[in-house]
């Protein structure tokens, strides 16, 4: 076995890069962080404390000053192998996978001072490498050295199809259209933001799995993955 590295995965709204990078971290015994996960807490806090106008739009001066209050941390997965997402020590997993979270999360997150806090929490969390993280910026921004970058793609078609039956999976009442319409609002925001918009970074590998089972895009992780700690050595 090669030296730990670090693996940034990233991709668009709802391409499946988090159930990937999970899984993978827990198959070669790395920490898994879904950064996605960081910017749903932040607005759900949001939410919370009033700094949602009527409009729908943020109240991005009060969210700014009240970031030193704001704590994420991760709690480990257990019988339901699921990663816990806790806010000031709260566990509120279930929340931040709302679509109310989902429709206000990009506003949230291209706001500079929030993404500057965020990526300082996740940079910190990679500093002993061993790690595996998905989310937008992770191998432009976040972890521009990672040793293994991957990005994700899918039609938005496909994409909103799979958040669709992951909603309903969870008794979470949506609608077809309103989650593909979800999925395109996130796209546009995402890769015209200011700040670290969603791009592929150079160096990075691309992964279509829009037609692949999931077990073939782990086939494809893991060689990738094996290939690459083997050049670490």
């Amino acid at each position: 076995m090669g030296k730990k590295i670090i693996v940034a995965i990233d991709g668009f709204s709802s391409s499946g890069k988090s159930t990937m990078a999970r899984e993978l971290a827990k198959r070669v015994g790395y920490v898994y962080v879904d950064s996605g996960a960081m910017y749903r807490a932040v607005t759900l806090y949001a939410m919370r404390n009033g700094m949602v106008n009527t409009d729908g739009s943020i109240d991005e001066e009060k969210l700014v000053a009240a970031l030193p209050e704001i704590n994420i941390t991760f709690q480990p997965a257990g019988a339901d192998g699921v990663q816990h997402t806790l806010l000031n020590g709260e566990d509120v997993e279930k929340e931040i996978r709302s679509m109310e979270v989902s429709s206000l999360v990009s506003p949230v997150a291209v706001i500079p001072a929030v993404r500057e806090r965020l990526v300082a929490l996740q940079q910190g969390f990679g500093k002993e490498k061993g790690i595996v993280m998905d989310g937008r910026d992770i191998g432009t921004t976040v972890f521009p050295d990672a040793e293994m970058k991957v990005f994700v793609s899918a039609s938005p078609e496909e994409r909103a199809r799979r958040r669709f039956l992951e909603l309903k999976e969870k008794g979470v009442d949506a609608v077809y259209e309103e989650v593909l319409r979800n999925v395109e609002e996130r796209d546009h925001i995402d890769t015209t933001r200011e700040v670290s918009p969603l791009r592929k970074a150079a160096d990075a590998i691309e992964l279509d799995n829009g037609s692949l089972t999931p077990e073939q895009q782990m086939n494809w992780l893991m060689d990738k993955f094996q290939s690459i700690e083997k050049e670490n050595i």
